[in-house]
């Protein structure tokens, strides 16, 4: 299969510092793409770099051309979940998207597509069932938190703007992310499965998700939900031991 990829033109990433932004990034600018930055604040100033006005406007003239959104941003899942911790993770992904795309929706120029970032915590935890794009939203926190996230989008939508949900998966990468940090008590032969080791893993490996970013944004025929993850799920005991095995 062809995969084809965007070249020779304006993308505007969020998220850009995070582990996918920043290899979305790289990939996108070796292929001869202008990608600018989305920050929160004024500095650091540059030609690539685009920041919110008054949290509800982009600093970027409304008859700049601007191709591609790529939304990633979102306060981190990882850490203690207080109250307070589930908040910013619901509001940076609800109420942000939302923004966003209302301040791209009404611009002049509107972008031809975003591709928002999505979670396959989508589903919620269903044991065995098999999950596809077409599957309902589970239950619980993260399921909707993604649902919510999801439907932040409508803005864009009724703008006519192609809008694109990549549900993703536990990204693999020894840059950053699950795998990182376990690489080191791993290595050391400190490494075990999580609970009962029977909780199915759909991951998908760094270089492959970019790809897919990469031809999501080239083919104007997708839209909706897309799952970001490998065709075989592991379950946690399965993937242990082929880490502790390969290490």
């Amino acid at each position: 299969m062809l995969i084809t990829k965007p070249t020779n033109s304006t993308i505007l990433v969020t998220g850009s510092s995070g582990l996918i932004g920043r290899a979305i990034t790289e990939s996108l600018s070796k292929e001869g793409n202008t990608v600018l930055r989305l920050v929160r604040q004024p500095a650091p100033k540059g030609p690539q770099t685009v920041y919110w006005k008054n949290q509800n406007e982009l600093s970027l003239a409304e008859d700049t051309p601007l191709d591609t959104v790529i939304h990633l941003a979102g306060e981190p899942i990882l850490g203690i979940w207080t109250a307070a911790k589930k908040a910013r993770i619901a509001d940076s992904r609800v109420a942000g998207t939302a923004l966003f795309c209302s301040a791209l929706a009404h611009r002049a120029r509107k972008p031809k597509v975003i591709v928002c970032a999505s979670a396959i915590g989508f589903y919620g935890s269903r044991g065995d069932e098999v999950l596809t794009e077409d599957s309902p939203a589970g239950m619980g926190f993260l399921a909707q938190t993604c649902f919510a996230w999801e439907a932040a989008a409508q803005p864009a939508l009724d703008a006519g703007i192609r809008v694109v949900h990549v549900r993703i998966g536990i990204v693999l990468s020894r840059k950053g992310g699950m795998l990182a940090s376990m690489l080191l008590p791993f290595k050391l032969g400190l490494g075990s499965c999580l609970g009962s080791g029977k909780q199915w893993m759909s991951w998908i490996a760094l270089e492959d998700l970019v790809r897919v970013f990469e031809y999501l944004i080239a083919n104007d025929t997708c839209s909706g939900p897309f799952n970001a993850v490998s065709p075989n799920p592991t379950t946690n005991t399965e993937f242990t031991k082929a880490l502790a095995k390969v290490l």
